[in-house]
């Protein structure tokens, strides 16, 4: 669990990952979604659903230390230009950031937004969109192949378990408790985002990265909330 914390968060302490780490991303992703659903209901009371959902995407970055979006970033701009293959995961590895990041990262940041501050999302579903995108993050290295064999995800890679994907149907029932049967359309859409996202990157650089795991969860993560609001 504190390795799981240590990867995904700014907590947790220096708690290098194993082989059970994966299997604990589902639940640290229950733990941000309940602390972001405290920040919506104590924000919404006090300034209203715009700044809540302000601060709830503000909350969130400050959680993962914007690790997931620095992913979305390096995958736009690795990703989406044409480049070869070992190009790609050269603009991946860089520290900058290019043109294609600075126009994803705020288009994605305002549609988070958007479907916030649209006030239809019940609280508690944020409990359910932020472990459903950590399952995703946790089953894709079981499903396919690690770009960078000596990347810093190597060592807790063999504990991928696609059993780990069995996380979605609590989700789901969480989902359906909250939102209705229709948010399994919303949840629906948000997988096929997130495997789009996935086999965007393996056919571009033979498989995902750190960045392509940021990236899914962030995809995964806006289009269910889009799909939560419709």
């Amino acid at each position: 669990m504190l390795s799981a914390l240590a990867f995904l968060t700014v907590v947790g302490g220096a708690h290098p990952p194993g082989r059970t780490t994966l299997r604990w991303f589902p639940v640290v992703g229950v733990v941000i979604g309940g602390i972001l659903a405290s920040v919506w209901l104590s924000a919404d009371a006090v300034w209203g659903p715009a700044i809540a959902a302000a601060l709830v995407i503000s909350a969130d970055l400050l959680i993962t230390g914007m690790l997931h979006f620095d992913g979305l970033a390096d995958s736009a701009d690795g990703l989406l230009p044409h480049l070869d293959r070992d190009r790609r995961l050269v603009v991946m590895a860089a520290p900058d950031v290019g043109a294609f990041a600075v126009t994803v990262v705020p288009s994605v940041l305002l549609l988070r937004w958007v479907a916030l501050a649209g006030d239809t999302v019940e609280p508690l579903a944020l409990v359910g969109v932020w472990a459903a995108s950590r399952t995703v993050m946790a089953v894709v290295p079981a499903l396919v192949s690690y770009a960078r064999p000596d990347g810093m995800a190597a060592p807790f890679l063999a504990g991928a378990r696609r059993s780990t994907a069995l996380w979605m149907l609590p989700v789901a029932g969480l989902l359906i408790v909250v939102e209705g049967f229709g948010s399994l359309a919303a949840l629906s859409t948000a997988l096929v985002a997130a495997a789009l996202v996935v086999g965007l990157a393996r056919r571009r650089v033979g498989g995902f990265t750190g960045d392509v795991l940021g990236a899914t969860a962030v995809v995964a993560e806006t289009v269910l909330l889009l799909g939560l609001a419709a």
